[in-house]
């Protein structure tokens, strides 16, 4: 059976891996993705991954890329909805990307979103988030407390070991690209745990997983949420979450 599959995303600087990995694997797996902006226009990935971070490097390897321009012409990535008219019951699942340019604070700080992510959680149905898109999760409030909706579950998210290294890589060159807010991801998402041991940093390494070889990837489950740290999570990631969209729960 194949579901609809909503992807809300900024207007502009989101992962170029992030997005386009786990489109191509579900869609080539017949789901439908469905994107949703803030004002309902086409939105950018960050130029930057795809140009190269710096002297050329660093940016999304060559085959995420291609999925990128493949994905530039799908019609539900050129009319995207609005995130105010997401009706989450229309949705089976839920996928949310990450980035760590500026861009990306308009959709981690949407108090619009964040409203419409809890609505959606509150049905049960798988949420995927990677990388910065745990913060969006973190920053939810359960209905009628200020729990956070992943207070008791466990997740990981981008490792400051991680977000900490490209910082100080960079810097030099490129100021606080690579910090997106003062916290590190890591300690506002544990913050948001009823434990920091839910909290799960994975193993220690910058090596990518690949379509074809996802050992040095990762990613951690609980129940129907599903979680993965970075780009280099990304194909273990879409695999993993289109394995949750066959569960009979999800249909």
């Amino acid at each position: 059976m194949t579901a609809r599959v909503l992807v809300p995303l900024p207007d502009h600087d989101f992962d170029v891996t992030e997005v386009a990995v786990p489109w191509k694997l579900l869609t080539e797996a017949g789901h439908e993705v469905v994107f949703a902006t803030e004002k309902g226009n086409k939105p950018a990935a960050d130029p930057r991954l795809l140009e190269g971070v710096l002297f050329g490097q660093l940016g999304a390897e060559p085959e995420a890329k291609a999925f990128y321009r493949e994905l530039e012409g799908a019609p539900a990535f050129t009319r995207p909805i609005l995130w105010s008219d997401i009706d989450p019951d229309a949705c089976a699942a839920m996928l949310l990307p990450g980035g760590h340019a500026p861009g990306m604070r308009q959709y981690l700080s949407s108090r619009i979103l964040a409203d419409k992510v809890a609505e959606f959680w509150t049905l049960g149905r798988p949420v995927g988030a990677i990388c910065h898109g745990v913060l969006i999760l973190a920053r939810t409030r359960a209905a009628g407390t200020e729990r956070s909706v992943i207070a008791d579950r466990r997740t990981t998210c981008l490792p400051k070991y991680m977000e900490r290294g490209a910082y100080y890589l960079t810097a030099w060159r490129l100021g606080r690209y690579y910090r997106t807010y003062a916290a590190y991801v890591q300690d506002e998402v544990t913050a948001a745990l009823a434990e920091p041991g839910q909290f799960v940093r994975g193993p220690l390494t910058q090596r990518r997983g690949t379509a074809t070889d996802d050992s040095a990837a990762f990613v951690v489950q609980d129940g129907s949420y599903l979680s993965a740290r970075w780009p280099g999570d990304a194909y273990l990631f879409g695999e993993r979450f289109r394995h949750l969209l066959q569960e009979p729960a999800a249909r």
